[in-house]
């Protein structure tokens, strides 16, 4: 009997545990931390077994194949003894895919990648398809394909999930952009990063499709060196092509298949340049699977974007309040500072990833006009941003944080958590530093 070993009872672990169980392997769930009562009670239903606070190397080191949560780096003691051992060490997209005849829409980049994906899905739901929802969000992949039938499934991609992969494919893969994010597990080399981001389109062949951002310096960079076997569909905001997406004079255009496809941007329920880019990219998936015009259209117009990203929260005393706690780098907060119309106050800080804040000097120089650090290490954000705004103060905690914001803010100007850093210093997660925000500010 093949044996299944799981490393990390979240919500990939369990995901996998569930279908390794129903196709046959002996399933043990191995967690460093605690796992949480309701993934236990999981296991404990479909009899799994499981340890948490501890890897027992005698019940791992025997593994046929070992699925590894992509929060685990590989540098861990436990890993490399799997390793050593040269045992297979697979991502749960990895190990799901043989089990679904489902059509695979791959969704990966550094920003917009959520977005992107949510919008893809609403477009192809409100579109007919029965489809569903996964990778980085909500039900894990593998849960799905052990529990759904479904006919095409959207995925979100990190750079840690496609390092686990081997046989994977998506027929159609976007590739939103690429941006320095996640150094510290890539040896802080940006070349590995990328190569990462790129293995989404490792497996293609001739008859799937690439969808990517054409005004990218990465990918652009990344061509000139590199083949794909898949057929590419650029999208651009200042390039235009016969066959692929782009806006000219408001209007967004897009050729596939000797198929034209146009709509009026203004129209478009996002705001922003970026969500542009995001909206070309959904709608080209959308054109490939035939999705109605009329029906992408209407979608496109009441799509109300994602939690947590340039989310408006109140206007209090005309002061327009902004959740971005999603923006965990430096290239998201670009987009976020980019759209903003009027003076800003910015809440910034959190566990630095080998941040380079200097792409964003030309930005805050213009549009912020104090800064709020909110993190356990600010220095290296007072170092940069120190001699460029007259006000910068610090905060531990988020209520402290929105108060100063309140006082610092005049009529007309807005106040933007953007943290630019991982949360896990102060917060659980970026949701949970984006609630507190939220709860912050209701209570202002």
């Amino acid at each position: 009997m093949k044996r299944l070993v799981i490393l990390g009872g979240g919500e990939s672990g369990i995901g996998t545990a569930i279908l390794g169980k129903q196709k046959g392997y002996d399933v043990f769930v191995s967690d460093f931390g605690k796992i949480k009562d309701a993934y236990k009670n999981v296991l404990i239903e479909n009899k799994i077994e499981w340890e948490e606070e501890q890897h027992t190397e005698s019940l791992i080191l025997n593994a046929t194949v070992v699925m590894k949560s992509p929060g685990i780096p590989d540098k861990v003691p436990i890993v490399k003894k799997i390793m050593e051992c040269k045992i297979a060490v697979v991502s749960e997209i990895e190990f799901a895919f043989p089990f679904t005849q489902a059509m695979i829409i791959g969704i990966t980049g550094s920003n917009g990648k959520t977005t992107t994906t949510l919008l893809t899905y609403h477009l192809l739901k409100e579109g007919g398809l029965n489809v569903g929802l996964a990778g980085n969000i909500g039900k894990s992949f593998a849960w799905q394909v052990a529990t759904e039938q479904f006919d095409y499934y959207v995925l979100e991609l990190s750079s840690f999930q496609l390092d686990g992969i081997d046989t994977f494919k998506p027929h159609i893969a976007i590739l939103t952009n690429i941006s320095p994010d996640h150094l510290d597990r890539y040896d802080y080399k940006y070349e590995n990063y990328i190569a990462s981001k790129f293995r989404i389109t490792s497996n293609q062949n001739e008859s799937d499709y690439l969808i990517y951002d054409a005004d990218d310096e990465a990918t652009f960079k990344w061509f000139q060196k590199n083949k794909t076997k898949a057929q590419l569909l650029p999208f651009s905001l200042n390039k235009q092509f016969e066959t692929g997406a782009f806006i000219k004079n408001k209007i967004m255009e897009i050729n596939i298949n000797q198929e034209e496809f146009t709509m009026d941007t203004e129209t478009i329920a996002l705001e922003g340049k970026h969500n542009m880019k995001n909206a070309m990219a959904a709608t080209s998936v959308a054109n490939l699977l035939k999705i109605r015009k009329k029906t992408i259209r209407e979608s496109l117009s009441s799509f109300q974007g994602v939690e947590h990203r340039l989310e408006k929260v109140l206007k209090i005393q005309n002061v327009q309040y902004i959740n971005d706690s999603k923006a965990t780098n430096v290239n998201s907060v670009f987009f976020a500072l980019d759209s903003m119309k009027v003076p800003t106050v910015w809440i910034v800080g959190g566990v630095d990833k080998g941040n380079d804040y200097n792409e964003l000097m030309p930005l805050v120089r213009e549009k912020v006009k104090a800064i709020i650090c909110l993190g356990i290490d600010n220095k290296k954000l007072i170092d940069t941003f120190g001699n460029v705004v007259e006000i910068m103060i610090e905060a531990d905690n988020m209520n402290d944080a929105v108060k100063i914001a309140q006082r610092l803010s005049e009529k007309g100007d807005a106040v933007l958590l953007s943290p630019a850093c991982a949360s896990f210093d102060l917060f659980e997660n970026y949701e949970d530093r984006g609630e507190q925000f939220k709860n912050a500010v209701r209570n202002l």
